[in-house]
């Protein structure tokens, strides 16, 4: 089963009250260093894999790509992408990626921004993409890290007074489905190594360009328990061209 947590009415309302998606782009801690790995959008086909609310289809759109499509499993993604990320060239199509089929070099820029750890085979998708991007293309993609995603429960251990002792890693290099709870409810991710994000890579034509594990920006420091995020690294940023 295709995880699409995101249409329940409860995980959507808490979602929705996220900074991410309040504030767009500025409200996400990663994306100051995951747009310096963003290209050239001008005259190019974009595919945003896992668009969610449709900023990064927005951002490539207003940077003068010709064709942006941005492609997510829930529906109620896609209608609030509708109504605050519209413009004349962005198309929103509802469907699981692993779903999707185009012809061999189709778009020039691949993105995808915390998606692919709901994904069961990564290594399927990523040669998928591989034949739709053209030679030369980009594809760059944000993923939970492995360190976040290894034991399965997303929570750090704490003492009998509530403060923070440890983040557990654990079963790294069993790789599978893990139990999470995520906005205090339980949905389904993916665990890989950083070793098979990477390898995928490689065994599908493309050529690593970008590497960041982002931490928190100095001025968000201040936002609850944003500082604890300098403990461990919960994000991975890939940058990669196709050869």
């Amino acid at each position: 089963m295709k995880e699409n947590k995101y249409d329940d009415d409860v995980f959507f309302k808490k979602y929705s009250e996220m900074s991410r998606s309040k504030d767009g782009l500025k409200g996400a801690g990663e994306w100051r260093e995951f747009e310096k790995l963003m290209p050239n959008f001008k005259f190019k086909n974009v595919l945003d894999l896992g668009c969610g609310y449709g900023w990064h289809c927005k951002y490539a759109a207003e940077r003068d790509a010709s064709y942006v499509l941005g492609v997510d499993i829930s529906k109620k993604m896609l209608e609030r992408a509708k109504e605050i990320n519209s413009a004349k060239n962005i198309e929103y199509r509802l469907s699981a990626m692993e779903d999707l089929n185009f012809p061999e070099n189709t778009f020039d820029v691949v993105i995808s921004s915390l998606a692919f750890h709901y994904i069961n085979n990564i290594e399927s998708l990523i040669k998928k993409i591989s034949s739709w991007i053209k030679s030369g293309g980009d594809f760059v993609f944000s993923v939970e890290h492995p360190i976040f995603t290894s034991y399965g429960s997303q929570d750090w251990y704490y003492d009998e007074k509530g403060d923070i002792l440890h983040f557990p890693v654990d079963n790294y290099y069993y790789e599978g489905k893990r139990e999470a709870i995520f906005l205090g409810e339980r949905v389904t991710k993916y665990h890989r190594t950083l070793t098979t994000y990477v390898n995928s890579l490689f065994n599908n034509g493309f050529q690593l360009t970008g590497f960041v594990e982002p931490k928190p920006p100095e001025d968000m420091l201040n936002i609850p328990r944003m500082s604890d995020e300098m403990r461990r690294p919960m994000m991975l940023l890939i940058k990669a061209v196709k050869k």
